[in-house]
């Protein structure tokens, strides 16, 4: 089975920002969609292993702040290659706030979601959430970022490299050694072994 064959669904690339007590916090996602117009409901799916989604589960709100092809590496970097639990991913960034009180990313975006989780479930490595949509705002005509944009323009290339191991196929982290375990998962971007390709 080629696995990559699932990158071709036309993914958007957003940042996911929830706030918990004192505590704002973001991730990268990439699956959102409209489920419904009447009321407007989106499902959001994240990785249990992101704070962001312990945060929305416990907070029951979150925005989505839709990202531009202008965006630039570092914003992937910032909310995506590490953790919330290690460190405070809006230090020195700006923090604008919605009506809900939660944090978006206002640069490099083109629409901000303000949503209310109305239910979730638990997918084994992701819960969805299911949440009613409270406020929308347009904040640029730029196009919407793609994985298959960001793969293409944004993610640098990797380097030719003597290393043996596994490469991931998201974020480039290379795990060194002849056999990858089956239930790895990246430290960096949180994806699983079958997101590994196998350096040659």
């Amino acid at each position: 089975m080629d696995a990559s064959a699932i990158f071709k669904i036309s993914y958007g690339l957003f940042v996911v920002t929830a706030r918990d007590a004192q505590f704002d916090n973001g991730c990268i996602g990439n699956v959102c969609v409209q489920v419904a117009s009447s009321p407007t409901r989106v499902a959001l799916a994240l990785n249990k292993l992101n704070k962001t989604c312990w945060m929305v589960k416990n907070s029951g709100s979150f925005n989505i702040s839709i990202l531009s092809e202008d965006a630039p590496f570092s914003i992937f970097q910032r909310f995506g290659f590490q953790s919330g639990a290690d460190v405070d991913k809006f230090a020195d960034f700006p923090k604008p706030r919605a009506d809900n009180g939660v944090v978006y990313v206002a640069e490099h975006t083109n629409a901000l979601l303000s949503c209310k989780v109305v239910e979730s479930h638990d997918l084994g490595s992701h819960l969805l959430f299911v949440a009613e949509l409270e406020d929308a705002k347009t904040l640029s005509n730029a196009n919407s970022m793609t994985y298959d944009y960001y793969h293409k323009n944004v993610k640098p290339k990797p380097t030719a490299a003597k290393t043996k191991g596994w490469r991931c196929k998201i974020c480039g982290y290379v795990y060194e050694g002849e056999e990858l375990p089956p239930d790895f998962i990246c430290p960096t971007c949180k994806h699983g072994a079958e997101d590994f390709e196998k350096i040659q």
